[in-house]
């Protein structure tokens, strides 16, 4: 195991999590928010395994994602105001919860963290079929089109799959406004899509041939 790259992803995986409580606790005013400890819960606990497995099966994936950082200024506006995104929901869920606003009955939360569930599956698939994926846009040395399993029916599977977790965390958060906003998540994401496709297409061998076979991009017959 590489010690240095463990440490790494743990430092980067504790902080994270402690950034991502500070957000939702402390305009909530109170740790009595348990749908904030679900979140939290359905987040981190997949997140910390699939790291211990890239880890022991491909740590080379887990270092490329860790250290990946954005060329391309389109790509890093679109960073950035996803963050602001994020950063402004939990802030609302939190004050949603404190002073209760519009709390959204608890079945809806439950089924909320279910859909959050089954779109880790989705992105863990993803990261096991493409090799290559990178948190990045970019075209990688030796990288070959990949077209099969979920590339196969659409072209980005891993954005279909940030898709369902980011629109289920404000409702796991039981926060309606905060969905709303992360509803801007949509078309931040086309916005990426169209400069990352323009890149592979002029770097990646094969590219616009798999774009002729597969139509849709994130969901099929839909987009």
């Amino acid at each position: 195991m590489d010690i240095k790259l463990f440490f790494q992803a743990l430092t980067k995986f504790l902080l994270g999590a402690v950034i991502f409580g500070l957000l939702i606790f402390l305009p909530a005013g109170s740790l009595h928010y348990w749908q904030g400890w679900l979140l939290m819960g359905v987040l981190f606990v997949p997140m910390f395994i699939a790291g211990i497995v890239m880890m022991v099966k491909n740590p080379e994936l887990l270092r490329k994602r860790l250290n990946a950082k954005e060329e391309e200024k389109e790509q890093k506006t679109v960073v950035v105001l996803s963050m602001l995104m994020f950063i402004a929901a939990f802030v609302v869920a939190g004050l949603n919860w404190r002073y209760q606003w519009i709390v959204l009955p608890d079945w809806t939360v439950w089924i909320a963290a279910a859909l959050f569930l089954f779109g880790y599956v989705l992105y863990a698939e993803v990261l096991r079929e493409n090799t290559y994926l990178s948190r990045t846009v970019e075209v990688q040395e030796d990288q070959k089109v990949i077209d099969t399993g979920l590339y196969g029916i659409v072209r980005h599977p891993m954005y279909t799959a940030t898709i369902i977790l980011f629109l289920a965390m404000p409702l796991i958060l039981a926060s309606p406004i905060s969905f709303l906003i992360m509803l801007l998540y949509i078309p931040l994401i086309a916005k990426r899509i169209r400069n990352e496709e323009a890149v592979l297409e002029q770097g990646l061998k094969g590219y616009i041939e798999y774009k002729q076979r597969v139509k849709y991009k994130v969901l099929p017959y839909i987009w």
